[in-house]
């Protein structure tokens, strides 16, 4: 697991902080109900905060040397939104891969090790790792450019912007693994699994793609299964059954979580395709539990 979560592998200050990590909610921002008007681009939900943190000479190198190869030139401002006219769709990852094989994208790849090793794993599958945060993005550079991969691209860009300009049935998988818990209850608009987000990865994905999510933290797993489960266009392939509080535990109440009333949920094995990244390794080391989900995409009814 990332820290500071860069995006989805990395957290915020008020979590675990590994100083080597860039955290994500992967990197993105809250996407925006298209029921309602877009929200005043200065007012954006976020689900990252930009930190200006300088690269070291190391990652500094790894950008120079690997940014032309790997990384897409997709965004504009601040916010990291998709630049005018950029359509990711079956076209564009033919032009941008040199090939028409399946394409997985992980949002929020934090210190990049996750994707780098499926993409070195399975050849025949196309990556595009998405986030944030400079460090993260060099440092996955860095892990693609040492082994020479060729099927694997980095967008440093608003992950729910992104999907919001994803043409249907270009994604076989969505990735979000630990991304950004922000514990306070104010901040829960920040993560990145929202409704809205669902419905533009729904859209994104061909038929029977799944949307695979990971977190080791209990209050977020909650809050997925509030999210996902029961939501149109989506089936929660789980066989794991497990134990939840009903009410969102934050640090004011985590010790009274036990006694809180509980139900069962039911969740997924742990994902085979996901290498122990260091990040993980930390949460399991002080105890903490890993949730695995996986949602496939099925006909809205």
């Amino acid at each position: 697991m990332n820290e500071q979560r860069c995006g989805a592998q990395g957290k915020s200050e008020e979590y675990m902080t590994d100083p080597e990590s860039t955290a994500i909610d992967s990197v993105a921002a809250m996407a925006t109900d298209h029921t309602e008007a877009p929200a005043h681009p200065l007012h954006k939900v976020l689900s990252f905060v930009r930190r200006s943190g300088r690269l070291d000479d190391r990652l500094q190198r790894a950008w120079d040397n690997y940014a032309g190869t790997y990384l897409l030139d997709i965004a504009a401002g601040n916010l990291l939104d998709v630049r005018e006219g950029v359509t990711l769709d079956r076209a564009f990852v033919e032009s941008a891969w040199g090939n028409d094989n399946p394409l997985i994208v992980e949002i929020g790849t934090g210190q990049g090790e996750n994707v780098v090793a499926a993409a070195a794993a399975h050849p025949e599958t196309n990556f595009l790792a998405l986030e944030v945060y400079d460090p993260g993005v060099a440092h996955t550079l860095l892990l693609a450019g040492k082994q020479g991969l060729t099927n694997i691209r980095v967008a440093q860009v608003n992950a729910p912007e992104l999907f919001k300009v994803t043409a249907a049935g270009t994604a076989a998988e969505v990735w979000t693994f630990f991304p950004d818990p922000w514990p306070k209850k104010k901040h829960h608009k920040r993560r990145i699994v929202q409704e809205a987000m669902a419905g533009d990865i729904h859209r994104a994905l061909a038929a029977d793609g799944v949307w695979r999510i990971a977190t080791d933290i209990e209050d977020y797993a909650l809050h997925v299964h509030e999210v996902m489960d029961g939501l149109n266009g989506w089936k929660n392939l789980g066989s794991v059954t497990v134990s939840l509080p009903l009410e969102h535990v934050g640090k004011g109440n985590a010790d009274m979580a036990a006694d809180m009333p509980h139900a069962d949920f039911t969740e997924s094995e742990r994902f085979e395709g996901r290498v122990l990244t260091n990040f993980e390794k930390k949460g399991l080391a002080v105890g903490r539990v890993i949730h695995d989900f996986t949602y496939q995409a099925v006909t809205l009814n």
